[in-house]
């Protein structure tokens, strides 16, 4: 598969929640994760395991979301995407209650790929969007 199409069918079975299993396919076993949180970067160590955990999670905390790929760039082993995460507010965020009401998180990534494998990644999300959609109560 082409870096292109690794990346994609990660993000459309794996992050978007629909295909899980396929996260041990797709991931190397250890795959560097950079975030950067409110220009606060840190890189943690993911496993295809630890992502599942993570995804379920995001489950927990938005209910049955759904991801949708607004732009998806390839150069060489990276691939860049940009998405949209709709959901509903049903666990504690950020010290805010469950209020269901809809979410709308955007987020975009830059994916290195090694042999048909994920590696490495560079994720930014947009919190501060997230929190203003929160205190709109």
């Amino acid at each position: 598969m082409t870096p292109r199409a690794v990346v994609q069918e990660f993000i459309e079975q794996v992050r978007s929640g629909k295909n899980l299993e396929r996260a041990f396919e797709l991931m190397a076993p250890q795959v560097l994760a950079h975030q950067v949180i409110s220009e606060l970067e840190q890189t943690i160590e993911r496993t295809p395991q630890n992502y599942v955990d993570h995804v379920l999670e995001m489950q927990h905390t938005y209910g049955a979301f759904v991801l949708e790929i607004e732009e998806i760039l390839a150069n060489g082993d990276r691939v860049y995407v940009r998405w949209r995460q709709r959901g509903h507010h049903q666990t504690a965020i950020e010290g805010f209650a469950p209020s269901g009401k809809p979410l709308l998180e955007r987020g975009s990534a830059v994916y290195r790929v090694q042999g048909d494998k994920i590696v490495e990644y560079w994720i930014q999300i947009d919190r501060a969007g997230l929190r203003a959609q929160l205190e709109r109560g």
